[in-house]
């Protein structure tokens, strides 16, 4: 009688100590976010049929590989917890930086008087040889009332700026002195600023874009002879400079 007792109780015992522990594991990609960017959750876990995922900004997901959005800039913990079918459990946590999107706002004034010119096309260029033969853009805006326009998810590159509007342009400027037309090298993450000067143009009427008529003051005009916004780790107001970015192509 007391081995048929006992052999229940112990089969049981036996079954649970060979069961195989879940595993968790997972991988974020990309692994430096930004905010609004779709990140990618690889669960990579082993011996797990249930995930329980918190991505640290109070929401959470059951799906086995999630894609999430970070709304707001911070350092997030991101947790997975996972079950084996046996109800064993493993969490595995990733910590994720999430930043700013890289912004440039580019500044349209004109170069004597010091307006800002509304209305203007500013299109970038990743070479100036491109900038010369007007190809491979990477993107246009239109400058608003205070002459500006603002450009998102950039490389870290320097740019070459195309203005036209149609008494304005900086092709003359351009010959002059390259710089006024070539922005510093962007910084990622950050809210870079550019003053992109132009002259006062009567443009020829029926001719090419980059073909007008204007009066030269006959002085020697050099880039470095205008201030450009003093590069800064302050990202205060990036928000509504985002929301009035240029939808990339």
């Amino acid at each position: 009688m007391k081995k048929l007792i006992f052999l229940p109780i112990l089969l049981p015992l036996v079954l649970v100590s060979c069961e195989m522990s879940p595993r968790a594991f997972f991988a974020a990609s990309p692994g430096d976010p930004v905010v609004g960017e779709d990140v990618w959750f690889t669960n990579e876990s082993e011996n797990a049929v249930d995930f329980e995922w918190d991505f640290g900004d109070g929401f959470t997901s059951d799906e086995q590989s999630p894609v999430h959005r970070f709304t707001s800039t911070g350092v997030y913990n991101v947790r997975l917890k996972v079950w084996s079918a046996g109800g064993l459990t493993d969490v595995a946590s990733l910590d994720l930086d999430v930043k700013i999107p890289t912004l440039l706002e580019v500044e349209v004034r004109e170069y004597w008087d010091d307006y800002a010119v509304q209305g203007a096309s500013v299109i970038l260029y990743p070479r100036l040889i491109d900038w010369e033969n007007e190809a491979n853009s990477v993107n246009e805006g239109f400058t608003d009332a205070e002459g500006k326009t603002v450009f998102a998810d950039l490389d870290k590159i320097v740019y070459y700026v195309d203005v036209w509007e149609e008494n304005h342009d900086n092709y003359t400027l351009k010959d002059d002195d390259v710089g006024f037309i070539r922005t510093p090298e962007v910084m990622p993450n950050r809210i870079n600023r550019f003053i992109a000067y132009v002259d006062y143009v009567e443009h020829t009427k029926g001719s090419g874009k980059r073909d007008g008529q204007m009066v030269i003051r006959e002085i020697e005009r050099k880039a470095d002879s205008k201030l450009q916004p003093a590069a800064s780790d302050d990202i205060t107001g990036w928000e509504e400079l985002y929301a009035k970015r240029v939808v990339k192509k």
